[in-house]
């Protein structure tokens, strides 16, 4: 089976309507995905796979299972490549809002993204605390799960602003995994000169 369509019968059974209400979708488990492969922290793939649905589906077979959950590691490799190389990763849907946000799959991409955060939450911001927090805004902001917070309830009211930090959303991903997975050892490049 080719990988496009490992993917399109992935999407079939996560947005399929008999998954627990609380399981993510095909566009907010590719953003969890994104998440789990920028963490710093390793999550084990049977805590994570068992997150994002919630409770055990009900698969027809246990071959159904072994297939899902192994297009589920593919995407996930997939993205980890992505993520890894020059290109801004590709997104699973429109940068964009739209007028009702919450039926948006961006809003859903970026809460799944958010549900991967919270897996190790204390992981992402261990190291560089003030840098991560700047580059999950748009993300964070793009969810809506923070919009009881004053100053995100301020930066909702902005629609001008939210679109430009939401399209910031891949080249952000990109200097996250580069932020959370670099060595510690920078490159002998970027290490300053001594004349």
């Amino acid at each position: 089976m080719s990988f496009a369509e490992q993917l399109s019968r992935l999407q079939a059974f996560l947005d399929a309507d008999d998954l627990h209400e609380e399981a993510l979708d095909y566009v907010a488990a590719h953003g969890y995905l994104t998440a789990l492969t920028i963490c710093p922290d390793q999550v084990p793939e049977r805590e994570w796979i068992d997150a994002l649905f919630a409770e055990p589906p009900h698969y027809r077979s246990d071959a159904e299972r072994e297939e899902i959950e192994a297009s589920l590691l593919a995407l996930k490799g997939h993205i980890a490549r992505q993520l890894a190389s020059d290109e801004d990763p590709e997104m699973p849907c429109d940068l964009d809002l739209g007028e009702t946000p919450d039926d948006s799959d961006l809003r859903g991409w970026c809460i799944g993204f958010m549900e991967g955060v919270f897996l190790r939450e204390e992981a992402w911001f261990e190291n560089a605390e003030d840098e991560v927090s700047e580059l999950l805004l748009p993300i964070m902001v793009g969810s809506g799960l923070f919009d009881e917070q004053p100053e995100f309830a301020d930066i909702a009211k902005d629609r001008n602003l939210v679109d430009e930090m939401v399209e910031q959303i891949p080249e952000l991903l990109t200097a996250l995994f580069l932020l959370c997975n670099a060595p510690e050892e920078k490159p002998a490049l970027l290490k300053p000169r001594h004349h």
